[in-house]
């Protein structure tokens, strides 16, 4: 999956519903995979965990719900939305999904567009920057539609791998992040980078932060990885 561009997994069995949801995810900026069936499903998000899921109820073997149920019970996916698609209708199913874990629940049929809006809804509240949100943390303003990054109401010059570093790190503040996070997350499984690259870049990241004065925001954490905070 591409590391700039959010990510769905579509998990649907049913052929033409799984494309025309891959296609409109498309068509609107996110990067989409695709499962067939439960097994698939969760044999991908350990390979690659994506930042949402749109996940119907009635799979193939495993369940939606089930698969659902599995993914909370974990702490690396616990904090991942699931949107759940169902043509239960009836309010003990909603109930059902919802108190499985899942985030949203939509009924079949529904509108393409309003799920759409729910999708982007989930991101604003677990990765606000993928979806054009601006950031702030302490004298540092981030705006991810426009790509600027002030601090103290001075411009700050970030190459684009900066940019996508600082956008993680300002997401979750505080939050230590491993080397091998930083590389799945802003340079993407697809492509191999040696994780002294992350180092590279963070060294990078450090001076553009420091301009035009102030202290290093980032924190290194000995052994673990990189914080913001």
């Amino acid at each position: 999956m591409s590391a700039d561009l959010p990510r769905v997994l579509v998990v649907e069995d049913e052929p033409a519903q799984r494309e025309v949801l891959s296609y409109n995810l498309e068509a609107e900026g996110f990067a989409v995979s695709r499962a067939e069936t439960g097994d698939e499903a969760l044999i991908l998000v350990e390979e690659d965990a994506p930042d949402i899921m749109v996940l119907d109820w009635m799979l193939p073997g495993v369940s939606g719900i089930e698969v659902c149920r599995r993914l909370k019970m974990r702490p690396e996916t616990r904090a991942m939305p699931i949107i759940m698609l169902s043509a239960r209708s009836e309010e003990v199913d909603r109930v059902r999904g919802l108190e499985t874990g899942a985030d949203d629940y939509v009924i079949k049929p529904y509108s393409v567009v309003e799920l759409m809006a729910r999708v982007r809804a989930q991101l604003r509240r677990t990765r606000p920057a993928a979806v054009g949100q601006q950031l702030d943390y302490d004298d540092i303003h981030l705006d991810a539609e426009t790509h600027r990054v002030t601090r103290g109401d001075l411009p700050l010059k970030l190459g684009p791998t900066e940019f996508r570093l600082l956008s993680t790190f300002m997401e979750k503040p505080g939050r230590v992040w491993s080397r091998e996070q930083l590389l799945d997350r802003v340079w993407g499984r697809d492509i191999y980078v040696d994780t002294r690259t992350v180092d590279v870049h963070i060294g990078r990241l450090r001076k553009a932060l420091c301009q035009h004065g102030g202290s290093d925001p980032v924190r290194t954490v000995r052994g673990a990885g990189y914080a913001l905070g």
